[in-house]
């Protein structure tokens, strides 16, 4: 199973920022092809949410997404739960929730510039899951706005001449700004980092 607990940052001076990461990520879960939540994202204490999913390439996908939001740091634990789980995410127990707690201290404390950490029942494979989703997560934070216009539209099942035609532009700037914003590079290692998050979940590397 997979925790992921999310701390705002600076919220004293940003203001609660939680209501518009709940609405953000419940658009989210209504665009996925079946819920990808065993228990869904909600508030824990202050500024901190929570939520537990068994998929691995939805947290890889909400992973993301949080990193996109910004001012979030987002710590993954990838191991057994105490079941039955509880009705909520934060009166719910096990090991994955230890991980996460521990990952979400590190990601807080992180001075590298993506705030997002992985701790899993097997550390070898939670490393090499860290290490790959920090790296398309600094690609996710440094697209443009130019590059998220023609990403959502192609990702929601478009094709490069429609986005053209919507945004009005010609299909080869379409092309030039999935190009800079390494769309397709970046949603090529999905599967991968999935597999290492579920190595990490099962406890072998």
């Amino acid at each position: 199973m997979f925790v992921m607990t999310a701390d705002q940052k600076s919220s004293r001076r940003r203001g609660d920022a939680v209501p518009g990461l709940l609405d953000a990520v419940a658009a989210w879960r209504d665009r996925q092809p079946s819920d990808p939540f065993v228990l869904p994202v909600e508030r824990t204490v202050g500024d901190e949410v929570q939520g537990v999913l068994s998929d691995a390439r939805a947290v890889v996908a909400l992973a993301l997404l949080l990193q996109r939001l910004g001012g979030w740091s987002v710590g993954i634990g990838a191991g057994p739960v105490v079941e039955p789980l509880a009705e909520s995410a934060p009166a719910s127990s096990g090991e994955a929730f230890i991980l996460a707690r521990t990952a979400v201290e590190r990601a807080r404390g992180r001075s590298a510039s993506v705030p997002l950490a992985v701790d899993g029942a097997a550390p070898g494979a939670a490393e090499e899951a860290e290490a790959l989703l920090q790296l398309l997560a600094a690609v996710v934070r440094r697209r443009s706005g130019a590059g998220w216009e023609v990403v959502d539209l192609v990702a929601e099942g478009g094709t490069q001449r429609a986005a053209a035609e919507r945004l009005g532009i010609s299909a080869q700037a379409v092309s030039q700004r999935l190009d800079a914003a390494l769309w397709q590079e970046e949603v090529r290692l999905h599967p991968l980092a999935a597999r290492l998050l579920v190595a990490a979940e099962e406890g072998s590397s």
